[in-house]
This record gives structure tokens, sequence and C-alpha cells, in this order.
């Protein structure tokens, strides 16, 4: 029976949605969705803060990332699904928050620090990017949500919505109740080259992929690369395609 909880969850789309994107949220998405009062969202606004310079891409991928959700199983009739910058509170609330956050909390954010090292072939000196955790505390306490389900590495990101709730809270009277962190499990998803499966590495298995490419895809994949001739016995701890079988 589901309960009237409600949790709020988005997703960026820069591109395809590749097995990792699955098991590391939409399986668990799936799940949810039979339990709590979902909102699932397209983040499109999110994705201009680093794709900005290609805006036009952002509405293709809009439309696969719809249609892979559909057909991993989300449901219209179980979940609220939609579009971020169709439901234009989300900006405004956005800018009242930006009023009364301060930088230094943006400037602390693990994540903000990260994408800076690992996107160096963009320009991400923006204020859009540096406030993009203001952005997100407004997609999530304007619903009034609960909670946010979230591997550990984005517990940041739900704390700093927490602390702007409560800052905002303090200051104009209890109005947004604080989110919690839901923690999920997300295996780490080996890719083609046993790297982190990632759009960016170009390693991954994607979901809208036809069987042909996904068979020529894993063929290729390397089982264990220490092993030096057929007949000597693999390990199966480094192999990536064992890796799947864990899951």
């Amino acid at each position: 029976m589901k309960q009237e909880r409600r949790i709020v969850s988005g997703m960026r789309p820069t591109g395809a949605l590749h097995l990792g994107n699955y098991h590391g949220a939409l399986a668990n998405w799936v799940r949810m969705q039979e339990e709590y009062d979902c909102f699932y969202f397209i983040a499109d606004w999110h994705a201009l803060t680093s794709d900005y310079e290609a805006p036009g891409m952002i509405e293709t991928h809009v439309r696969g990332m719809i249609l892979d959700w559909l057909s991993v199983g989300l449901s219209p009739e179980k979940s609220t699904l939609f579009i971020q910058s169709r439901i234009r509170e989300h900006a405004e609330l956005f800018l009242i928050l930006s009023m009364i956050t301060p930088v230094p909390w943006l400037e602390r954010n693990p994540t903000y620090k990260d994408q800076i090292v690992q996107m160096q072939n963009k320009d991400l000196s923006t204020f859009g990017f540096l406030g993009y955790p203001v952005l997100q505390a407004a997609d999530i306490i304007m619903y009034k949500a609960f909670g946010v389900p979230v591997g550990i590495d984005q517990v940041p990101h739900v704390e700093i919505t927490r602390e702007i709730a409560r800052r905002f809270n303090f200051l104009y009277g209890e109005v947004f109740p604080e989110p919690q962190a839901l923690l999920t499990e997300t295996p780490k998803i080996l890719g083609l080259d046993r790297r982190k499966m990632s759009k960016s590495y170009h390693n991954a298995i994607y979901l809208s992929d036809p069987p042909e490419t996904i068979a020529s895809a894993v063929a290729q994949m390397i089982t264990d690369p220490q092993r030096a001739r057929k007949l000597d016995p693999g390990d199966p701890a480094v192999c990536n395609v064992f890796s799947f079988h864990k899951i």
C-alpha cells in the first residue's frame, strides 16, 4: 500500500541513459513508485549549467530520456513525471532562495570542486554552475518532499537543501520541511574498458541500444587482463562481464 509521504528526484538530460543509470537510480525509482507519492522530473534547466553553449541537444535528450524511463517501468499512472522548465515556479523559488543563500555554502560543495576538475573542457565559471544547489533546493522543497533518494556521494547535496530550507524557515516562519536523504545502494557498474560506466568515457551500454549493438560491445570486453594464455584460469572478480551477474 502506498504511503502518503512524497519523494522527489530528477535527472539531467545530457545524453542517452545506460546500465549504470538504471542500476544506480532508475531501478530504485521503479520500486519506490509502488510505495510513495513520487515526483520524478527531467532537470533540463540543470543541464544548462554545463551545456549552455549547445542547448539544442537538450530537447533531443529530453525526449530520449522520457522514452527510457517508460521502457524500464516508470508509469505516469503511478508517479508524477514532468519537465522542470515547464513548471516556472522552480525558477521563481530559485530566485528567492538565491537571495538568502550564503556564497560560502556553495563554494564548499564537494561536487562543485570535483566537477570543476573533471570537466576542464568546459567553462564552468558561471553563477549558474556555482548556484545549481540552490536550484536543486527549490526543486525539492517546493513539493514539500520528505525524502530524496541518493547515493552516498550525493548526501552533501541534500544537506545544502536542508540548510537552505532551515534558513528560509528561520527568516520567514515554518514553510518548508527539511528533506531527508534516502540512501540507496548504487553498485559500481564497470564499462567496456573496466572503468566506471560513463557517457564521457564512451564505454557504456545504453538502454536504447539494439541487441546486435549490445552483442558486439560485450564480445569486445576483456574477461581477465592478467590471464596470459587462453587455458590459464581466470579471476571472475576482475571481469567486468562477471560484475553484471552480481546485480
